[in-house]
């Protein structure tokens, strides 16, 4: 038998997938994969009650449905605080996950190299290495996880075709500052490059910390392929809505590649999510409002267990050291937490570049009496 294509060398399959399975196995309380156990807004479950009624059941404009693409580009612009013209600057896809692809697939010829900020969401990896291009690793450095300026100009030395930035980050749930983000785009410009956001976690920022659109920057939508999804915002993971926006050059570029990776995302669920897109301005202070004290319950457990963490500034994640444990191995910690403390969270080291063993990630996107119980059979660890 001929061997199989040696990119998959590189890479595993999602450890953070994984954990899920490891906990619906010894059904432990799942803060691993970052899926919210509440419903989405009810304007979305009646409006998806009525696509299953009428439809459309049949293939949508390949980029996008019209609708769709019309009320997000009014809601993006009015967030972004750029112009976005539905027909050029969208493409509709399956989930951030497929845009994230499609940018670096657009982006990178094989050969190219990718800058990725460590710790690092674990599909970026997988997107640069399938993609043919290599990956260009950028520490960010606890407890604040900035980055090293020199560090970073360093490595735009190197010719990188693109930069990926996630903001609000996971797994840390950083924050970039306007300054940090000016210095990239500044350097960006400099040395002719690309930056792919992930900013799925846009509406999940914690005050005093503000998101700033990367593409908003002066100078900076031209070479900023902005991609994101509803699955976070809305609490509709497995509805697999993202979107790529970006300059008419970019998108005719995004929507060749997106065309022939899953042809157009899922007809009936774009015209009931324009029910979300539709919602007030107040739907997203409040669902920062939710987030918030869902942050502050879980992070009081976690002091009044003792463990010690990074309090995220955005996003729905919280990376905890269990150096005081003495596991040499945190994918095997996170195995026999499952199984006996009752908790699942994902082993760090899946997020690290580096020699990283002494960090998991636990998220906080549960009902409240999920939380607690989670935070009761966490106790155990002290035990």
């Amino acid at each position: 038998m001929q061997k199989l294509s040696n990119r998959l060398d590189y890479f595993t399959e999602s450890v953070i997938r994984e954990m899920t399975r490891v906990a619906n196995k010894y059904g432990a309380v799942n803060l691993s994969q970052g899926f919210p156990d509440f419903d989405p807004p009810r304007e979305l479950i009646d409006s998806l009650k009525e696509a299953a009624e009428k439809g459309p059941h049949q293939y949508e404009v390949t980029w996008g449905s019209k609708e769709f693409r019309e009320k997000l580009a009014k809601k993006q612009e009015k967030f972004m605080g750029i112009s976005i013209n539905p027909d050029e600057n969208i493409v509709v896809t399956c989930g951030s996950t497929e845009a994230m692809m499609v940018a670096m697939m657009s982006a990178c010829n094989p050969g190219d190299k990718v800058i990725v900020f460590s710790p690092f969401y674990e599909n970026y990896t997988a997107d640069t290495i399938l993609a043919g291009a290599e990956p260009i690793y950028v520490p960010l450095v606890p407890p604040e996880f900035n980055f090293d300026r020199e560090e970073l100009r360093r490595a735009f030395e190197k010719k990188p075709k693109a930069l990926v930035l996630c903001n609000p980050s996971n797994p840390v749930g950083k924050v970039f500052t306007r300054e940090e983000l000016l210095y990239i785009s500044e350097l960006a410009k400099e040395y002719d490059t690309f930056v792919i956001t992930d900013e799925v976690y846009e509406h999940i920022v914690f005050k005093p910390n503000k998101h700033t659109y990367l593409s908003s920057l002066p100078g900076m939508f031209e070479r900023t392929v902005s991609c994101s999804s509803l699955s976070k915002t809305y609490s509709i993971t497995g509805w697999r809505l993202g979107y790529i926006i970006a300059s008419k050059d970019v998108i005719n570029n995004c929507k060749k590649v997106h065309d022939f990776l899953t042809v157009g995302a899922a007809a009936p669920l774009q015209k009931a999510a324009c029910a979300g897109l539709s919602l007030e301005e107040s739907y997203y202070d409040e669902l920062n409002n939710i987030y918030e004290k869902k942050k502050k319950l879980f992070l009081n457990g976690l002091d009044e267990i003792g463990l010690k963490y990074f309090e995220p500034q955005g996003a729905y994640y919280v990376l905890v050291d269990i150096s005081e444990f003495g596991w040499k191995d945190d994918y095997e910690f996170c195995k026999w937490m499952a199984k006996e403390i009752g908790v699942a969270a994902v082993p760090g080291s899946s997020f690290f570049k580096e020699n990283v063993n002494n960090y998991i990630r636990f998220h906080f996107a549960k009902k409240d009496e999920t939380l607690i119980e989670a935070i009761e059979r966490l106790k155990k660890l002290k035990k």
